[in-house]
């Protein structure tokens, strides 16, 4: 159980209060004059008055060091008030900037002083080097609180903006994964709905393939949406299993799926097919998916390769359209997640992408990850 800070300064002012007036019983047996009901009662005064040190530091400085200087003057033993005395110093050096702080040190060593010549103590000596040593010490143990202090604000400041960052990052990493499922399927539908309805009553075959391309469109968005959510839902914990998010063993069915809607694309892979860590077959996936997507938009019908590479330790990726359409470099009408989201994709797991327009007309995508890469 964590006190409050009001709370443990009471509690501290109520052990003060309880020391001095245990001490102020011994003063016949010190050889100072016992205390009488007003020497008692401004012991606990200058005590009890530590309890607001945390809300009013110089205030409570200022009024403990002047009931003190009083209590002094009337002939009371020192020792009594010297704990309310100190701890009221320390607070404002562990709070205050240092030319306050070592202003108070100072006043507090006069009292000091003042109170050893008005007891008249033999060893004024040792009155000089206590004056000037305990005020020194107190006021460097609050200096260090004071820099402690501001470390740990410091550090908590830092963390959250840490945490913000992430936050900030993961929102991010949502969006283009949203851009990457939505913006695909809807291609494909807006290509296969327009095909329907110019060959509705001319070609019904064909028109009936495009509203099953539709469909069949529609209902993976669906499923890699609940696969994303699923993930997203920390409090979902009845034990099922999800799904796993797509790869590029999945890249044959996105390919015919493309090819019924009318775009002529063809898919060739080279080596042996392998499994991937899920975030880099993921990547993968997404920006054949993208880069598919953006030749639907810009270079309809455009004939497509997109060829797949297993080498030893990477595994490349190249979509190559011969389209004459606009270029999705120079095109700023999208979201702006296409493009930007592949490079921050390939980066994150170590890999490099370069897209631009070929010499012979088109355009191509050419992605390369390490297959050992982890997130960054």
């Amino acid at each position: 159980m964590r006190i409050r800070p009001v709370a443990a300064d009471v509690l501290v002012a109520l052990a003060q209060t309880c020391v001095a007036v245990l001490l102020g019983r011994e003063a016949s047996s010190q050889g100072q004059p016992p205390l009488d009901l007003v020497g008692y009662a401004l012991a606990v005064v200058i005590n009890m008055a530590c309890a607001f040190r945390s809300k009013a530091p110089v205030g409570v400085c200022v009024f403990v060091i002047a009931t003190w200087t009083l209590y002094i003057a009337l002939g009371n033993w020192p020792v009594v008030g010297t704990y309310g005395a100190m701890v009221a110093c320390y607070t404002v050096a562990a709070t205050r900037p240092a030319r306050t702080s070592v202003s108070f040190a100072g006043i507090l060593g006069a009292v000091w002083l003042f109170a050893g010549v008005r007891t008249g103590s033999n060893s004024m000596p040792s009155v000089v080097v206590q004056a000037l040593a305990v005020p020194a010490v107190i006021w460097r143990f609050g200096r260090v609180a004071r820099r402690s202090t501001k470390l740990a604000d410091q550090l908590a400041q830092e963390q959250e903006a840490r945490a913000r960052r992430e936050v900030a990052e993961e929102r991010g990493r949502i969006a283009r994964e949203l851009h990457d499922i939505i913006a695909h399927h809807m291609s494909v539908i807006s290509v296969q709905s327009g095909l329907a309805r110019f060959v509705f009553e001319s070609d019904p075959p064909t028109a009936r393939g495009a509203l099953g391309t539709i469909s069949a469109t529609s209902q993976e968005a669906l499923e890699e949406l609940r696969r994303m959510l699923h993930v997203l839902r920390a409090e979902d914990l009845d034990g099922e299993p999800s799904a796993p998010m797509p790869g590029l063993s999945r890249l044959s069915e996105m390919v015919e799926r493309l090819r019924a809607g009318g775009l002529p694309v063809e898919l060739r892979v080279e080596g042996q097919a392998r499994t991937l860590a899920p975030g880099v077959d993921l990547c993968a996936y997404r920006v054949a998916q993208e880069a598919l997507t953006n030749v639907l938009k810009h270079a309809p019908g455009a004939r497509t390769t997109v060829e797949v590479s297993y080498e030893r330790n990477h595994v490349a990726l190249a979509v190559v359209n011969e389209g004459t359409g606009v270029n999705p470099v120079r095109n700023r009408s999208g979201s702006g997640h296409g493009l930007i989201g592949m490079r921050e994709r390939a980066k994150l797991y170590g890999g490099t992408i370069s897209t631009g327009p070929r010499s012979g007309g088109g355009f191509e995508v050419r992605l390369l990850l390490p297959t050992s890469a982890q997130p960054v």
